[in-house]
């Protein structure tokens, strides 16, 4: 995540070392060979026959205060057709919500992300390199800000009749810099707000690097309608715990109440002041504020100087993962040509419970109980997801480290490709594997009943999303958000996620569940407990929006008795 800043538009004239490289046998190319392929998120596998899924066609997006240079667009580029390979080309690039200024606006922060997603070289290949990228930069002073970023977020989502799928956001702003008297981590905040509404809007999923170091650049990363990345390092060459550049030093909940460390509490005092300091150090209420991980350590990209230079960060753990969001869609265009699928398939709710459904958290040991995941994945004090509160505790979706575990494109797929129940059973006979997107109203449910009976002592795992609701306060009624304007936000409706018996009708008598109050998502990761038939219930508990039907996706993996 790159820090707010003034740009100075004269680094342009340096800036083409960032994108392109003559690549000859004897000089050294920076490498995604390790993040992408099986030491990381396993994208590779998916390139590669049968699957042949490249992104191709598929629009996705950059928002960042600058962006990475484009051919015909800056004149840069044109003393430089010398050069064997563009590493990074990006589809268009704009300055907020126009076309982009030649040559001005350009960083290297910027390129390196995107050439994450999109680079093309044959060997060095980015996870999605025919993705259609859209790269906006927003800022060109230094008060520019979440006003300006909004704008160019919008404007990006608004592109190609708002069928940009993701968008990649890896930047953010320091609490002290929001203009709210006492600025908190609560989703108030105006780029916050903005972004979540975009989502709902234009059906797009916002992809936010976690915030990271000590105090962290934490706005967007409070957002509800899209999700933060974190970033994981290597161990023996393979990524898989989460690195200490993370902001961490979130602490847990306040077990007694009292506002103060106790003995037994795991804590961390920013403040110094003896008290964990709600939407400062951690997001309001308890609420975690990373759902996903994804490598980000040890990635060697070119610095403004042609030098290649290890890149850490969050910033390049993200665009993993909206590149893997590319890689599903084309799939899903490929279903829904052939009529195989619906639109229900591109909802961004939809490919929102995928991922975080089918994350990689413990290593299966070959007899499917942990759901062929493909790595143990540890937090910084090489703890796993079992040793957290998320594992025990109803009330919490997320861990406060690992949020569901680290990105598995390849799983991700496999869940993606399960598709919707069948239409003549519907929600009655699911299959082990499988998502739904559908509608729940106030005091109601829908039950999803396995056809075969769940193992026991095997695992399941199952993520229910939904959106909250954000309007925008429209003063000029042209239907988009202009500077000046502002963002309501009208909360969201209350749903939890049971697993049950089939047999049983009283959630009282549920298995396990998901009830988080300050979550629009829930998430279960359990054993169960014994072979027999099983069921998942969503049910809609209270509504705090003036729409009595809430809209929903729900994604789920179990193993079945053979």
């Amino acid at each position: 995540m790159i820090k707010r800043g003034w740009l100075l538009s004269a680094i342009a004239f340096n800036i083409f070392t960032n994108i392109f490289i003559s690549l000859t046998p004897s000089q050294p190319v920076w490498s995604l060979v390790k993040s992408a392929d099986r030491q990381g998120v396993n994208a590779r596998i998916l390139q590669q026959p049968p699957y042949n899924l490249t992104g191709r066609n598929v629009f996705i997006g950059q928002i960042e205060l600058s962006r990475p240079l484009r051919f015909a667009v800056d004149k840069l580029s044109n003393k430089l057709l010398q050069i064997d390979r563009v590493i990074v080309q990006p589809y268009e690039v704009f300055f907020r919500d126009r076309q982009a200024i030649p040559n001005r606006n350009i960083d290297d922060h910027s390129a390196q992300v995107a050439a994450v997603i999109i680079s093309q070289h044959k060997i060095q290949r980015g996870i999605a390199p025919n993705a259609r990228l859209l790269s906006s930069a927003y800022s060109q002073r230094r008060q520019d800000g979440q006003p300006e970023a909004c704008l160019a977020a919008q404007h990006v989502a608004r592109q190609y009749n708002s069928t940009v799928r993701a968008i990649n956001f890896s930047f953010g702003e320091l609490l002290k810099e929001d203009p709210r008297p006492n600025a908190k981590l609560d989703g108030e905040a105006l780029l916050t707000l903005c972004i979540d509404w975009l989502a709902t809007k234009h059906n797009t999923l916002p992809i936010i690097a976690g915030n990271q170091g000590k105090g962290g650049i934490p706005i967007p990363t409070d957002l509800y309608n899209g999700f933060t990345v974190g970033f994981t390092r290597e161990i023996n060459g393979i990524y898989r715990q989460l690195d200490r550049g993370n902001l961490i030093h979130e602490p847990f909940l306040d077990r007694n109440g009292n506002h103060k460390y106790d003995q037994g509490e795991f804590f961390t005092d920013f403040n110094q002041d003896g008290k964990w300091t709600s939407g400062v150090e951690s997001p309001i209420d308890g609420r975690r504020s990373l759902a996903l991980l994804a490598p980000g350590n040890n990635l060697k990209l070119p610095n403004l100087q042609a030098k290649l230079k290890d890149v850490n960060g969050s910033s390049f753990a993200a665009p993993h993962v909206t590149a893997a969001i590319a890689l599903l869609h084309e799939y899903a265009d490929r279903q829904i040509r052939s009529g195989n699928w619906n639109i229900e398939a591109r909802r961004h709710e939809v490919i929102k419970a995928v991922l975080i459904n089918s994350a990689d958290k413990i290593q299966d040991q070959g007899n499917g109980k942990n759901l062929e995941m493909s790595k143990t994945i540890l937090d910084p004090f090489g703890k796993t997801w079992l040793d957290t509160e998320a594992y025990t505790s109803q009330k919490i979706p997320l861990s406060l480290y690992l949020g569901a575990g680290q990105l598995n494109a390849f799983r991700a797929f496999q869940q993606y490709q399960a598709g919707m129940p069948s239409p003549n059973n519907g929600a009655a006979n699911i299959k082990a594997i499988g998502w739904d997107s559908n509608f729940v109203t106030h005091n109601q449910y829908q039950d999803y009943s396995f056809a075969e009976p769940l193992a026991a002592d095997s695992f399941i795992t199952a993520t229910l999303t939904w959106d909250r609701q954000v309007k925008l306060n429209d003063k000029n009624n042209n239907g988009i958000y202009d500077i000046g304007e502002d963002f309501t936000n009208e909360g969201f409706n209350k749903i939890s996620l049971y697993l049950m018996r089939s047999q049983d009708n009283d959630i009282s008598q549920s298995v396990w569940s998901s009830t988080s109050q300050v979550d629009n998502l829930q998430h279960i990761f359990i054993k169960i407990p014994t072979t027999g038939k099983y069921k998942l219930r969503v049910l809609s508990k209270s509504t705090d929006t003036n729409s009595l039907g809430q809209r929903y996706a729900i994604a789920w993996w179990a193993k079945t008795k053979r």
